[in-house]
């Protein structure tokens, strides 16, 4: 197979314009006959307002060596792609079915090549299915009242279910894990499009469709879901899990996969009374920051009059009192949203639909804390720290989104009206003064922050840009520890995904979900 790279032509162009330039590329007559995939496309506005598409494409046709050969092109190489793999099983006996806490992406996919291999798992998840989960995530929105166990953080597809479906990812992985995720949500209703956008998106509305179509495949396999399932405590016996208690029933274990997401306090704080390894770990926070999306597509595309997806943008800073100050989550055409799990606690993230047709961008620009900031060096120092933030949060507006526009932020003065646009949030608001949330050094690398980045984006730093707190669960705050293998140093706990510290966003989790189902495939064999 034939792969050709950079293959560039306005953005209104039509497929067979695509064609034409792959056979003039390489230089095929108009009898010879190719098949083609796109496996990359991204636009190019360096040059805006003139706008341009960069293709990656994989061809098949007749004398693919002697054509790359005369081409002569450093684009234009062979590729033999190769699909992921199931390891192959190991030997040693399940006594019973793996156990899988936490049904977000880590679980789920841990849960995919368990059940595809012949395993037959069980998931356990604290929240909902993801249907009846909505349900509770919207009656939070309208009325304020919270359920701690279904809300943006708990419940069949995780935190991510909730924030716009990204499934970008900077992490390289030759195995093609993160090809078979794509594929894989493809496969139970995602657009075909993720599979070669630059920046995938599917969005909180079909990403929760195909959530539904995962779990109906699963349960057609033979694995089990228990909803509403909390862990709440473990038994160990000679350094071995021996099975798993929760809110409403027990389960004998041999093998158990920690995929808790990031918001997992109380079985953070459970594992750590047992004594499982663990360490404390940096992340960021910070303020979602929300400008016109119209203002976004203008820097970014040059002004236009065709349609065009909301732009995304990404920016980042490093400052000499040590502090990293960058974007996070960004969410074009998207809302911020209350995701909060705690009672009187507030946290907030963002999120987009499959359209991203909202008129205002939201990022969450956060800085990033580490063990200076915490109160002690536990494990669990961050995820106080995360609590502390959470609360005063919550204090400021009385539980609803505190807010308030970047100018009166500045100059330390509550807000009392938006500017020359209003925000799009899930969730009650109100105006308050967000100085003082954040330590002085935090505060002031945020402004340093906001002010770099309109040099990248002129009108970063507008006055009337909304800001809201608190973004403070960017990540999980502690690393539950893992040896090679995956496994803990209590034998047959298999700690992944984000809320173990492992990865950051949906398919980053899923990928690592993926690698510690690998890892008990190639131990046991089949129950």
């Amino acid at each position: 197979m034939i792969q050709i790279t950079q293959i560039k032509l306005p953005y209104m162009h039509t497929k067979a314009a695509l064609e034409n330039k792959i056979r003039k590329t390489l230089k095929l007559s108009q009898n010879d006959k190719f098949t083609y995939r796109i496996v990359k496309k991204s636009i190019d506005a360096r040059k805006k307002p003139n706008l341009f598409l960069v293709y990656s494409c994989q061809v098949s046709c007749k004398n693919e060596h002697t054509i790359v050969k005369r081409a002569k092109n450093a684009s234009i190489s062979i590729v033999n792609p190769k699909p992921y793999v199931y390891p192959q099983s190991g030997e040693a006996k399940l006594l019973y079915p793996p156990l899988i806490i936490g049904a977000g992406p880590a679980g789920l996919f841990a849960a995919y090549v368990l059940a595809e291999a012949g395993y037959h798992p069980i998931i356990i998840e604290r929240g909902k299915s993801v249907e009846e989960r909505t349900k509770d995530v919207v009656r939070f929105w309208e009325t304020g009242v919270l359920n701690t166990a279904s809300n943006v953080q708990f419940g069949e597809g995780g935190a991510g279910t909730f924030s716009d479906g990204k499934l970008n990812t900077m992490v390289k992985d030759p195995a093609n894990r993160n090809q078979f995720v794509l594929e894989t949500f493809v496969r139970f209703g995602a657009p075909e499009r993720i599979l070669y956008e630059n920046k995938p998106h599917i969005g909180t509305d079909i990403l929760c469709q195909v959530i539904a179509n995962m779990r109906k495949f699963l349960l057609e396999t033979g694995a089990q879901i228990y909803f509403e399932t909390c862990a709440t405590d473990f038994v160990i016996e000679e350094g071995r899990i021996k099975e798993v208690i929760c809110n409403n029933n027990r389960f004998m274990a041999s093998v158990v996969v920690l995929a808790l997401g990031h918001s997992a306090r109380d079985t953070f704080q459970t594992l750590y009374n047992l004594h499982i390894p663990m360490e404390v770990k940096n992340f960021a926070v910070g303020f979602r920051v929300e400008h016109p999306q119209a203002m976004i597509n203008d820097v970014l595309y040059g002004r236009q009059e065709m349609p065009l997806p909301a732009a995304p943008y990404k920016v980042t800073a490093n400052f000499p009192n040590g502090r990293g100050v960058y974007s996070f989550c960004m969410c074009p055409g998207g809302y911020v949203v209350d995701s909060s799990s705690e009672e009187k606690r507030l946290v907030v993230n963002g999120m987009s639909y499959s359209a991203r047709n909202s008129t205002t961008a939201n990022s969450a620009i956060i800085v990033s804390v580490n063990t200076k900031d915490f109160n002690g060096t536990d494990p669990l120092a961050g995820m106080r720290f995360q609590q502390e933030l959470e609360s005063k949060a919550y204090r400021l507006a009385d539980g609803r989104i505190p807010q308030q526009l970047y100018g009166d932020y500045c100059i330390n003065k509550p807000s009392c009206g938006y500017g020359d646009f209003s925000s799009n949030t899930k969730g009650n608001t109100a105006f308050s003064n967000l100085r003082g949330l954040l330590s002085p050094d935090v505060e002031e690398s945020f402004m340093h922050g906001i002010e770099h980045f309109a040099n990248i984006i002129p009108g970063f730093d507008r006055k009337d840009a909304i800001l809201s707190g608190i973004e403070s669960r960017t990540s999980s705050p502690l690393r539950i520890l893992r040896n090679e293998e995956f496994e803990s140093i209590i034998k047959g706990i298999y700690p992944c995904g984000e809320g173990a510290g492992y990865a950051g966003g949906i398919t980053s989790a899923a990928m690592d979900g993926i690698r510690a189902a690998e890892a008990i495939i190639r131990k046991y064999k089949p129950n």
